[in-house]
C-alpha cells in the first residue's frame, strides 16, 4: 500500500528574546558610540548591526520592506500589506536608534519601524548561512541500528499527540519512521497518513494498492528487483512523505532496502568536493512515460541530482533514479564526462554494504519514508 503526503517543515525559534540595548546615533554619524550589547554602523547602502559574534548587514530597502507595523504587515494573516514596488530604492532612514532591545528607524515622511534585535539576528543572511534549515542525523546501517529507535504504536499514535510528535521527530531527524500494529486495511492506512498530514492527489490517485501485475507502466509493478532510487523524481515537486503498508504478503522476498542519500552525498562532498558541486549545479531531466490501454501520462521534472540551499549549501533534496532519468541533453559536452564520473562516485557510495539498511514490512507495520532521503528497493509483495 502506498500513499503520498506533504508535510510542512517544523520550525522552532532558534534565538531567545533579547533585553535592553540602548544606543543613540544621528544619520550623519557613521559610527555609534558604545552604550549597550548592540552597535550599528550606517553605510551608504545598508545598516551593519553588531549584535552577537557576527556583524550583520541589512539593506535599507529590505528594512523598509520588512517593517512589521500595522500599516505594513498584517499580524493576523502573517502577510505583507506594504507594496514593495512603491518603496524608494534609494531610501535611507532619517533617524536610527536602539531602544529596549529594538532597532528603531524613522523614515522620510515620518513612518517609524521597530525591529526586535533577536528577530533581526534570526533573519539575517549571516545567521541563515550558518545554521541548518532542518537538523538531521545522517546514518549508515550501523548508526541507525545503534540508535535503537522505537516504532510508534497504532492505538497510541491515533489517540495521543505526544506519540505523533515523537514519530515526526524521528522522521525529521532520520528520514524514516514506523508505526506498528496498524490494521491491514486501506482505511487504517489512510487514517495513519491523515494523522500526519494531508494526502496529495497524483496521477495514481490519493491512495492506491499495487502488486506485481503490470497494471501500470512502471517497473515497480513487476517482480523485478529495483536498485536504490527516489520515486516521483519526474514531479516538479516530488513527494514529501511516502507511506508504505504491506496489506498482504504470501511467498518469499519482500524485503526493502533503505539508504540515506544525504549521508552518501556528504561523503561525496568530503571526498570529492568538485564532484559534489557538479552534481549539485547541473540540472537534468527525469520523466515518466506511461502508454497503456487505460493510462496515458507524460510527466517531466527538472533539477540537479543533489539539491542544495544556495545560502548555506545544505542538501535538501535528491533526485536519483536511474530508471526515470531522461535523455541527458542539458549538460555541455565539456562537462558531460565529468558528470558521469561524479555520478559513478556517488553511486558507488550509495551501494556500499555498510550503508544498507534492510527491513521487511509485514501486515500491520507502516513505514513513513522521507521520500527525498531514503531509497527503497523492490518490495515484491
Amino acid at each position: 500500500m502506498l500513499t503520498s503526503a506533504m508535510f510542512g517543515t517544523l520550525y522552532r525559534n532558534l534565538l531567545p528574546a533579547y533585553k535592553q540595548a540602548q544606543l543613540l546615533c544621528g544619520f550623519r554619524n557613521a559610527q555609534t558610540t558604545w552604550r549597550s550589547a548592540a552597535t550599528f554602523t550606517l553605510q551608504e547602502d545598508c545598516l551593519v548591526l553588531n549584535y552577537g559574534d557576527t556583524p550583520m548587514h541589512f539593506n535599507y530597502v529590505w528594512l523598509r520592506d520588512h517593517c512589521r507595523s500595522a500599516s505594513s504587515y498584517n499580524a493576523k494573516t502573517n502577510q505583507r500589506n506594504l507594496d514593495t514596488g512603491s518603496i524608494d530604492l534609494n531610501i535611507r532612514p532619517d533617524n536610527t536608534t536602539v531602544e529596549d532591545g529594538h532597532l528603531v528607524l524613522t523614515w522620510p515622511g515620518g513612518h517609524v519601524s521597530k525591529y526586535s534585535l533577536g528577530w533581526l539576528a534570526e533573519n539575517s543572511y549571516e545567521r541563515k548561512k550558518q545554521v541548518s534549515v532542518q537538523p538531521r542525523i545522517l546514518w549508515n546501517s550501523d548508526i541507525y541500528t545503534k540508535a535503537n529507535i522505537a516504532s510508534a504504536k497504532w492505538d497510541k499514535f491515533m489517540s495521543c499527540d505526544d506519540e505523533v510528535k515523537k514519530f515526526l521527530q524521528n522522521y525529521l531527524l532520520y528520514g524514516i519512521a514506523f508505526v506498528d500494529g496498524v490494521p491491514a486495511t486501506v482505511e487504517a492506512t489512510e487514517a495513519v497518513t491523515q494523522r500526519v498530514s494531508l494526502i496529495r492527489e497524483t496521477t495514481y490517485g490519493r491512495m492506491w494498492c499495487f502488486t506485481s501485475d503490470f497494471s501500470r507502466g512502471d517497473t515497480a509493478y513487476s517482480q523485478l528487483a529495483l536498485d536504490r532510487h527516489t520515486d516521483t523524481s519526474y514531479f516538479q515537486e516530488p513527494c514529501g512523505i511516502q507511506v508504505f503498508h504491506c496489506l498482504k504478503h504470501e511467498g518469499t522476498g519482500g524485503r526493502t532496502l533503505l539508504v540515506d542519500g544525504f549521508y552518501a552525498a556528504e561523503k561525496l562532498r568530503q571526498q570529492s568536493p568538485e564532484k559534489f558541486e557538479l552534481l549539485a549545479r547541473t540540472p537534468i531531466r527525469h520523466e515518466y512515460i506511461e502508454n497503456t490501454d487505460n493510462h496515458r501520462n507524460h510527466m517531466t521534472g527538472v533539477g540537479p541530482l543533489v539539491n542544495v540551499y544556495p545560502w548555506n549549501n545544505e542538501v535538501y533534496m535528491i533526485r536519483y533514479n536511474n530508471y526515470d532519468r531522461s535523455v541527458i541533453n542539458t549538460i555541455p559536452h565539456d562537462a558531460l564526462q565529468r558528470w558521469y564520473v561524479a555520478h559513478r562516485e556517488y553511486t558507488t557510495e550509495l551501494r556500499l554494504p555498510e550503508n544498507e539498511l534492510w527491513v521487511k514490512l509485514t501486515p500491520g507495520k507502516v513505514r513513513g519514508l522521507h521520500f527525498l532521503k531514503g531509497m527503497p528497493e523492490n518490495n515484491n509483495y
